[in-house]
Formats: structure tokens, sequence, C-alpha cells
């Protein structure tokens, strides 16, 4: 029953740990209750609460010290019982802790004051062992409900899922089935307004498909046939038919679970600095209590239960209860915080030391990059055409093709012309008649087989730049060039300038040549650049900055930035849907935005802070408590009872507790 091992069977896994903790949080608020009952009349009936209210001859019978004792002895076994248990599992496993202290310091409480009761000259204080065991278990209970507060994430994520499907059968009728029931290769409808009910692709239909609550992204996703859907998004205008293509474990919300629940397990690194806080507080509690008995008793020659019960107080003030529950529970709220941003935290150690980036070096493709091809600038090398005609050409004619260089002129315009005759020159282009014009969209191969000349003087800018470039041709005069480059992502220079402002230098590793390193640097604001790095020698790159002595981060897309993802000290993989590296990178970014890396760093920033100041509020309070336990202000007025004791443990633990839930990312 002792905080440690709260926090290990929390690890084990979302559900079960979930579970636990709702057993753990009623038994606590059951035993709080009974005990608070009992405790009533043991306050009524204690001789020092009679004589501090001047009741002495008002109140109590004749033997009333039995009913005191008979009810002070159903809450030590009854309320108590889990600080006991807690006490024998930690002495047994040779670990005193808070549990130790806990249990000493109620058993001593209730032996020596029922040896009172039965002859032993001397004060009970039945009553203050009544409150100690109440505050203690009221505090147990606040800390259960925190930390169940604070892990909903996965429970949030379950219920995300629908509980059953509209599976469309081989003749064509549909049958609503349980979710579980889906294979691979089955296919069933969504209509509008419903939750998917499996990872699939889109085969017949189109819609909007709000993923929000996945991935954070706020803006709803147009779908058509070919397009991927999540499970646990929800559907919007329009019906669509959906083919599974990932259940059970291997579906992305499962994904998301297993790391938010890996992320629960992880130790953090600051909890070995309140692992190590917490034993010494246990070894000061259990030689400065005997001490201030021993003191007191001899030196001062004060009666034994006055001794007794500085003893007592000291043990009980420092219990280090708060400061079991300052790190858990930051972790817990930050991996709640970060996984609702789309941010998962996979390895916790790793996402700590990402306060502490010198420099990161980011994947060009597909990171900083959209890894699609964008019309970047149009040249116009013959005739009277201008660059807009030029464009609207060349999309007529490039709207027939699956090229990827196709597709991105075709997007950068929703004009075209009458386009009739499509046809395709294998390895050089395509051509059509377009608004009663043969035109021809070419690469520089077509016009050196076919001798057409060009004004290269015009396009050499663009070839610096390593543009990928296309004429339009028209009647085979070549009329107009269009120059293409991989699009940056309009949040990559913010991320950037961010991170440098935070004192981080911004590195990109490329497989592309010089010429377009270069360009992209200079238009995101790099500090450098590695070109022509093939994906398997991205690691070494990462070793090379290493070298300098700097703590490195990789931002990449998981797949073949691996190795590298691996070889440094954070590794972050980012990409949307199932693409994440779930099994090399300490850190995953759902949405493809190189600003959720710079959120990544605040995050981790915030969390530590939040870290310290828990545990400051967990340990900071002994340097005036413990002395004041022990008696060592009693010349000035100040003696703290057991009961106001416990009161000053319970206030820093609902401190660190609501400190936790504090934490935002900046």
């Amino acid at each position: 029953m002792n905080h440690n091992s709260h926090q290990n069977h929390r690890a084990d896994n979302g559900h079960s740990g979930h579970d636990h903790h709702r057993m753990m949080m009623a038994d606590f608020r059951r035993r709080f209750f009974v005990s608070l009952g009992l405790t009533i009349p043991v306050l009524i009936f204690s001789e020092s609460i009679r004589e501090f209210a001047g009741l002495t001859n008002a109140i109590g019978f004749t033997g009333d010290q039995y009913l005191v004792f008979g009810l002070s002895m159903g809450i030590y076994i009854y309320g108590g019982l889990p600080f006991l248990k807690g006490m024998r599992d930690e002495l047994s496993a040779r670990n005193p802790g808070m549990m130790t202290l806990i249990g000493f310091a109620i058993t001593i409480s209730f032996v020596y004051s029922s040896a009172t009761v039965f002859g032993l000259v001397g004060k009970p204080f039945f009553w203050e062992l009544a409150t100690l065991v109440d505050v203690m278990l009221v505090g147990h209970w606040v800390e259960m409900k925190s930390i169940l507060g604070a892990s909903r994430s996965l429970e949030e994520l379950a219920r995300l899922m629908p509980a059953e499907a509209h599976k469309l059968l081989a003749d064509g009728t549909v049958k609503d089935v349980p979710v579980a029931e889906l294979a691979v290769g089955d296919k069933f409808i969504v209509k509008p307004g419903e939750k998917v009910p499996a990872d699939g692709e889109v085969v017949a239909g189109k819609s909007s498909v709000n993923e929000a609550m996945l991935t954070g992204e706020t803006e709803p996703v147009y779908k058509q046939q070919g397009g991927v859907v999540i499970g646990g998004s929800v559907n919007g205008e329009g019906a669509i038919t959906v083919e599974v293509k990932k259940t059970g474990k291997d579906s992305y919300l499962s994904q998301i679970m297993s790391l938010v629940a890996e992320a629960q397990k992880s130790k953090s690194r600051t909890q070995d600095l309140a692992n190590k806080a917490a034993r010494w507080l246990t070894i000061i509690a259990l030689s400065v209590g005997p001490i201030a008995l021993a003191i007191w008793l001899n030196l001062y020659d004060r009666e034994f239960v006055f001794a007794l019960e500085r003893m007592v107080t000291v043990m009980v003030i420092t219990c280090p209860h708060a400061l079991g529950l300052a790190i858990p529970l930051v972790v817990a709220v930050s991996t709640s915080l970060g996984a609702a941003s789309g941010l998962l935290i996979r390895n916790r150690a790793a996402f700590e030391r990402a306060r502490n980036i010198q420099a990161i070096l980011f994947d060009k493709t597909g990171t900083l990059t959209k890894g699609e091809f964008g019309v970047t600038d149009i040249i116009v090398l013959a005739g009277d055409l201008r660059k807009g005609e030029i464009l609207k050409y060349a999309a007529s004619v490039e709207a027939y093709s699956e090229h990827p260089i196709a597709k991105g002129i075709a997007v950068a315009t929703g004009e075209r012309f009458e386009t009739r005759d499509f046809k395709s020159i294998p390895g050089r282009g395509a051509q059509a008649r377009v608004n009663g014009k043969q035109v021809k969209v070419v690469s520089p191969g077509y016009l050196e087989d076919n001798k057409i000349e060009v004004d290269e003087k015009k396009l050499e800018k663009l070839q610096k730049e390593g543009k990928t470039i296309v004429f339009v041709a028209l009647d085979n005069e070549a009329v107009g060039a269009i120059a293409l480059a991989d699009i940056i992502r309009p949040e990559s220079k913010k991320a950037i300038a961010g991170l440098k402002e935070m004192g981080i230098r911004c590195m990109m590793i490329t497989g592309d040549n010089e010429q377009v390193a270069e360009r992209v640097a200079r238009e995101i604001g790099l500090d450098e650049y590695f070109a022509g790095v093939l994906p398997d020698k991205k690691a070494e790159k990462v070793k090379e900055v290493q070298s300098r002595g700097l703590l490195v981060a990789m931002t990449g897309d998981g797949v073949n930035d691996a190795p590298a993802l691996a070889q440094a000290d954070i590794g972050i993989a980012i990409g949307a849907g199932t693409e994440v590296a779930v099994q090399t990178a300490d850190v995953i970014l759902v949405k493809s935005n190189p600003l959720d890396t710079l959120n990544i760093v605040k995050l981790a920033k915030a969390t530590h802070r939040k870290m310290l100041q828990n545990l400051w509020w967990a340990t900071g309070y002994n340097a005036f408590a413990i002395p004041a336990a022990a008696g060592a202000f009693y010349g000035f007025g100040i003696l703290l009872s057991p009961a106001v004791g416990a009161a000053l443990m319970a206030v820093s633990t609902v401190v660190v507790a609501v400190n936790a839930r504090f934490l935002k990312m900046e």
C-alpha cells in the first residue's frame, strides 16, 4: 500500500492502472468517513479536549475512557491498516519511508495511550491519534483523486471509439456489428456525424473528417477515394465507405494509447532526486524523533507523555507524503498535456533533457518542407503571353497526369483551357491540344533532344537554387519556364526563429544538392546545413555535431531517419497518422508541424520548473517544522502537536497536487 507501489502499479498498463486507482481512492474515502465518524465521539469524550473547552464536568461518565479506547482501537486498526501494511512492506524491503513514519507514529500513540487507560501514569492522546489517521487518510484520498484525474488521457482516448460499425457485406447489405469483429479487408460505411470505427482507406464517397481529438488539427480534413481515415475521428457532411487497414493493437489509436501508457511508465530523472530527499527525511525523522525524546526526558526532566509527543510529532511532520507525490503528478499532467497537444512523450528522461538542447538537426523533406512540389517561379521566354497564361496552359495539360511535378503545376491554379488529345511523352513530359494550340510541358532533356533553344541567362538564378525546371512549348516554341521546389512549411520559419531565440543552434540534414540546401537554409534562417547526405550517413552527422560538445536533438520523419533519431540525445519523430517512429524516437509529434518541436522544448522547460517548485513545497517547510516539532521553539511559546504536524504535512500535499495541475505550455 506504499506510495511507490501505487506508482509502479499505475505504470503496468492504462486500464488496470486506472481501475487500481479507483479502488484505492474508494478505499481511502471509505476508511476516512468511517474513521471520521468514530473520531467525533473520541473528541467529545477525550479528557484533553474537555479541559481545553472547560467542559470537564459537563460531559462524560464513569468508564468513558474505555469507550474512547475502543473507538480509538477501531480507528487504529481500520483507518490505520493501509499505513501499517505499508510500514510492513517498507521494512521487509529494507526501504523505510513515509509509511514507516506514519506506522510508527500511530502505533506509538495508540500503545502509549492504551497503557494509560489500564494503569500507566500518563496522559492519553487518543484524539491526536484519531485526527492523525483522519488527516492521513484524506491526504491519500486527495492523492489518488489527483493522480486519477491527471492520468485520464487513456480513458478519454478509449471513449473516442464507437461501439458498433456499419459493416458492408459481400451481397451489398449493411449489418451493424461490434467494432471488435472488424478485420483487415472488411468494408464499413460511416454516415454523416458518426465516428470512424477503425483505421482504413476511403474506397467510395467524399467527406470532411474532424481529427482534432486525435491529431490536434482543428481544421476538418477533406477525404475522398484513396484517403486515409483514423479510427475515432468524426465524419462530417458526407457518407463514406472505408476498407479496414488496421485493427486492434496495430491501429493508430492503440499506438497512441500505448505511447501514453509507456510515457507514464518511464521514470523521471527528477524522481531520483525526490527519492533521495525522501530517504534523508526518513533518516532524519527516525533519528531526530528519539533524540528529542531523550533530550526532553534527560536534560529537561519533562514528563514522558510530553517527550513522547515531541517524538511522534517529528515523525509525523517529516513524512515525505507530498514529496512522493511531487514528481509523479507533474509527470502525469505533462504527459496528458502533451498528448492533448499532439506531443507524445515516449522517454521521460530524454524529454527532460530537451530543456537543455543546444543544437537541433532537422531532416528537410517532410519535416521542414511538405515533401510536395510547388510552383515558385514562372519565366517568360518568348512571345507575348503573361505569366498567368503560361501557367494556365501548363495546368490544362498537367491536370491529366499523375506525375508529382504535374500535380504541383495543376494545383497552382484553378483556371483551365479546353483540353483534348492528352498524351504522355515517356520520360520527357506530356502534351495536349489546348485552346486550339499544340501545348507541351516538357523537361530540359526534351529541348535538348529536339534542339529547341532558350535564353539560358534567364534561368541561371533558378538553376543555382537547384529548382526543378519544366518548359512550356506552344507549337514547338518554348514560350515559358516553370520552376518548382519542395514547398517549405509555413510554420518552419517561425519554429526556427523561436528555437534560435532560446539559444538553440538550428541545422538541417538533406540528401538534396548544395544549391537546394542553401536555398532552404537561407529562406528558413538556419544556422547550418549538411547537403548530399544519404540516409545511412545521417547518424554520422549527428555524431559530428555531438563531438562539438553539444546536446543534440534530431527531428525527422522517423522512417529513413531512424538511425539518426536513435543516435541523437533526443530523438523527435514528426509525422501524422500511423507513420510515427515508435521504436526509435523519444518524442512523437503527431502533427507534421515543426512548431511542435519548439513546443516540446517549452513543455520540457515548464515541466522541469514545476517539478522543482513541487520539490520545494514538499520539503522546504521541514526547515522550520522539524525543529518546531521537536520543541526547539518551546521557549517562545511555539509547540506543534501531532495533529497540527499532520495538518501541515497535509497542506503541503494539497499544495503540491494543486500546483501540478497548473502546469501549462507557455
